[in-house]
């Protein structure tokens, strides 16, 4: 049965290309790379340890680092100087998938979602399944065969089906059980002049971003914290959150792009090109008003480009975050994002440049505050 390569940094063709160095600013290709060889390792909730190592091997030498009990990576940075504020950055290491959950006699398998997946995006896509990365393809019954009714309205996940090649039953479950989880099968790559797009880099550009604020010298000690099981209730930061006990938490999230045609202007939540984006709330949490504002005149002084999200959608790991403890004042920095949770997000390359930017300049900002 055909398999991807099943080694932790799976092996690429160069999709970047030639990007020039004026596009990318001050992070040069170093932050792309370490995005692109995350995104292309299976972390869906649950199952983030391969995601997981290969973040530990590029913390070597740079943090002291300890995995909790969930899977969290808990990386203490080493500053120039000790902050009044302990200070805490999370991103996430899982991503959206599928996990199986029972195997027909013909050797097709059924699958529910982990996290939120639009059943538009799925039908025909190819995946990669369990631990061996077996290949295989999303597929439902022939729009030939299906009812008027049928055809109108969008397929559920529960009528799809995940065809791995197997002959039977018996030939599926050499490879693969109930609980092993799935992921779409994507390439990373340039898009055009300045854009990048890849599989879930919601959230393995927030940790790619994190692995460069590792790699510098910081003017305040902090926390980097790669949480598990974010798409799934935001488990892992409430653990990472008890165990840290910070005083100020930055959640590096990304977040939905809507600049794209048939979206009314008071819909598009934010626009790809214009820097990170700040959020006031969402439907998990109220930002610190303060640091919200410290955040946007940090920015400002820095002339580093910025927005504020238009609108109360989504959530993240700040709801969670907030809470914990005698509670956590907590600002949100996102990424521009187009097509979430679908096989292939879009990032602008400047946004990553200036979000990381401004994720250093918040580390001395709130150190004192």
């Amino acid at each position: 049965m055909w398999k991807t390569p099943a080694s932790c940094w799976r092996p690429t063709p160069n999709r970047l290309g030639d990007i020039e160095l004026r596009v990318l600013g001050g992070i040069g290709l170093d932050v792309l790379k370490n995005m692109e060889q995350l995104s292309q390792l299976c972390g869906v909730s649950g199952w983030e340890g391969p995601v997981r190592e290969a973040i530990l091997a590029c913390l070597e030498d740079q943090c002291s680092c300890t995995v909790d009990a969930l899977g969290n990576v808990i990386a203490h940075k080493k500053g120039q100087s000790t902050p009044k504020n302990k200070i805490m950055l999370t991103a996430h290491m899982d991503e959206v998938g599928f996990i199986i959950t029972h195997v027909e006699d013909s050797g097709l398998l059924r699958f529910a979602s982990v996290g939120g997946i639009d059943s538009r995006v799925v039908v025909g896509k190819p995946v990669e399944v369990g631990e061996q990365r077996l290949c295989g393809v999303i597929g439902t019954k022939a729009v030939h065969l299906q009812e008027e009714k049928e055809r109108g309205t969008p397929q559920k996940l529960d009528q799809l089906y995940m065809d791995i090649g197997a002959e039977n039953k018996e030939d599926a479950l050499a490879h693969v059980a109930p609980g092993d989880r799935a992921v779409f099968s994507a390439p990373f790559g340039r898009l055009g002049e300045n854009k990048v797009y890849g599989r879930a880099l919601d959230d393995r550009a927030g940790c790619a971003m994190l692995l460069e604020l590792a790699g510098r010298e910081l003017p305040y000690d902090c926390t980097l914290v790669f949480t598990v099981q974010e798409e799934v209730g935001c488990i892992g930061a409430r653990a990472a959150a008890h165990s840290v006990n910070p005083d100020i938490a930055i959640v590096v999230e990304t977040t939905t792009a809507s600049d794209i045609a048939g979206v009314e202007p008071d819909k598009t939540v934010c626009k790809q090109g214009e820097g990170p984006v700040l959020s006031f709330m969402d439907r998990a949490a109220v930002y610190d008003r303060a640091l919200y504002r410290l955040a946007i005149e940090t920015a400002k002084e820095r002339g580093i480009p910025c927005q504020c999200k238009a609108g109360v959608y989504g959530g993240n790991e700040a709801g969670t975050i907030q809470t914990m403890g005698d509670g956590v004042r907590v600002v949100g920095v996102s990424l521009p994002c187009r097509y979430l949770h679908s096989p292939t997000n879009v990032l602008q390359v400047e946004d990553v440049e200036n979000t990381i930017q401004l994720l250093e300049a918040l580390v001395e900002a709130t150190a004192l505050v």
